[in-house]
């Protein structure tokens, strides 16, 4: 692979991370319960999720679970129902509207609850293998190009996408006493609710 086919990639990818997705609104939602660190905690899910469906897809596997239907309509079944599951969560925040008591119960949030949000909702997206499986064989020579050049190509998309992710988290941070408006607050939470929910919705709609 050619430093002039990475750059194109390099590119490609920087598009493909800022727009926003259900990584994205996890990030978020973590980020308005538990902080920067809370969010942070999700980040990291995110970037492992990213790492093991990039893993897959340069090994040879992510193109066999595509293959298996039953597999992969399982994946999309499971990212629906957890994007739903996470909509839901945030809609009942915005309902109760109590969070002087929901962030006491927040900072109490294992670490790992934020940790799992935030890989359970990028490795149960098949569209994020789907990606890797369509774009990843366009940037790689199937002569010259090895097993590295494969594994490269899907961990930019996990370093880049966190390094986004991680720089949304210190805008919010900078904001963070705008967001502590229990009107603000609702408002946020009753919009990442209805997205994830609407992510989910048309994640289902797909099949």
């Amino acid at each position: 692979m050619t430093w002039s086919a990475y750059s194109s990639y390099l590119v490609f990818v920087i598009i493909v991370v800022l727009a926003p997705g259900p990584d994205t609104l996890v990030t978020l939602k973590n980020s308005f319960a538990g902080g920067f660190r809370g969010g942070l905690l999700a980040v990291s899910g995110i970037a492992v999720g990213n790492v093991v469906q990039g893993t897959a897809v340069a090994l040879g596997l992510g193109a066999l679970i595509v293959r298996s239907q039953p597999v992969f309509t399982t994946i999309r079944w499971l990212g629906v129902a957890y994007l739903c599951y996470l909509g839901i969560q945030a809609l009942r925040a915005a309902w109760r509207g109590d969070y002087g008591a929901m962030d006491t119960a927040g900072s109490r949030t294992s670490g790992f609850r934020r940790f799992r949000e935030g890989f359970l909702s990028n490795v149960t997206n098949p569209k994020v293998l789907a990606l890797y499986l369509s774009v990843l064989p366009q940037f790689l020579d199937p002569v010259r190009s090895t097993a590295f050049d494969a594994l490269l190509l899907a961990y930019t998309v996990a370093v880049l996408g966190a390094a986004w992710l991680v720089l949304l988290l210190l805008f919010v941070n900078r904001v963070r006493e705008w967001i502590r408006r229990p009107r603000v607050r609702r408002s946020l939470d009753a919009l990442t609710g209805t997205t994830l929910i609407g992510f989910g919705a048309a994640l289902a709609a797909e099949g």
